[in-house]
């Protein structure tokens, strides 16, 4: 159980707050704030509302009302909305407060949110979260970086965490995680083209077999299937994280052409909104092969 001395905030109350959360445990969850976006939009305001008191925090109508107090800010929100949340939230910082980036966003627009935070005399945190917070919610390894990274892992620490310093620059922890995710996320992708298309064509057996042939470690089928249900799940955030992917990518000289088509395929899942069902391969390649038949594609 932690026991934070330090008065939090959360910026985004999504599965890696609650995530965090749950894993903390803490005695007063009702001193932890937070604001949520969605609370600003009829069809998801509820949802949020019941997420607050289902977790004992105190939310908050606006940003800078769950800022206002806080010496400590957890940014968890997407990719796209990382930067405004830290422009819209500065005004609002205490002094010195530390202001954790969790977002997988690309370097630049890390240092970016940056001088806005340190402009409001705060202190910011690029972290990166470097695995999926389920199951291991706040022992979720994380990278954190820029100049405030001593006073950030005592913080960290505290609360039962395990952050790993990479570097006193922001984008430095955001570096590693974008670069990782052209793997990570481009094989989720990959996945997804081939295996539709290996169960449209009435193959897919016959291609799982010969992957495994090849493969040295976890069953293929077994891998495909947990691939195909994050894309189902997460796939939006994950295309706007594969977005700012392809934006590190071609900052640093090179094409994207792996990023970019890594986001087009994890948006293109996501924006289905289906449920992934039980954690069987097959029945998620038919109900994906099914409702892609509806979609125009580009030749």
């Amino acid at each position: 159980m932690a026991t934070p001395s330090s008065s939090i905030a959360f910026i985004g109350f999504g599965e890696a707050a609650c995530a965090f959360l749950e894993g903390w445990a803490l005695d007063d969850p009702a001193r932890i704030t937070a604001y949520d976006i969605k609370t600003d939009q009829a069809d998801t305001r509820q949802t949020l509302l019941d997420r607050y008191r289902q977790h004992g925090v105190t939310g908050c109508a606006t940003a800078a009302a769950a800022v206002a107090q806080a010496e400590v800010v957890f940014s968890l929100v997407t990719a796209d909305c990382a930067h405004a949340a830290a422009r819209t939230a500065a005004p609002s910082l205490r002094a010195g407060a530390l202001w954790f980036d969790c977002n997988s966003c690309a370097p630049d627009t890390k240092k970016a949110a940056a001088a806005d935070i340190e402009a409001a005399n705060a202190r910011y945190v690029d972290v990166a979260v470097m695995a999926p917070v389920l199951p291991q919610r706040h022992r979720v390894p994380l990278l954190i970086s820029g100049p405030h990274t001593e006073d950030a892992l005592s913080v960290l620490q505290s609360l039962g965490m395990r952050p790993e310093p990479t570097g006193d620059t922001v984008g430095q922890a955001s570096s590693i995680k974008m670069l990782r995710s052209v793997m990570v996320k481009g094989i989720e992708a990959l996945c997804a083209e081939c295996l539709i298309a290996a169960r449209r064509a009435g193959v897919e057996d016959r291609v799982i077999a010969s992957l495994n042939a090849s493969a040295t470690q976890r069953d293929f089928g077994t891998q495909a299937s947990y691939n195909m249900e994050r894309m189902m799940v997460h796939g939006i955030r994950r295309a706007a994280e594969m977005r700012e992917v392809a934006i590190t990518v071609a900052a640093l000289g090179l094409p994207a052409d792996m990023a970019t088509a890594t986001a087009a395929w994890q948006d293109r899942i996501g924006q289905l909104g289906l449920d992934a069902g039980d954690d069987h391969l097959i029945p998620r390649l038919d109900h994906l092969s099914a409702m892609l038949r509806h979609l125009p594609f580009v030749e």
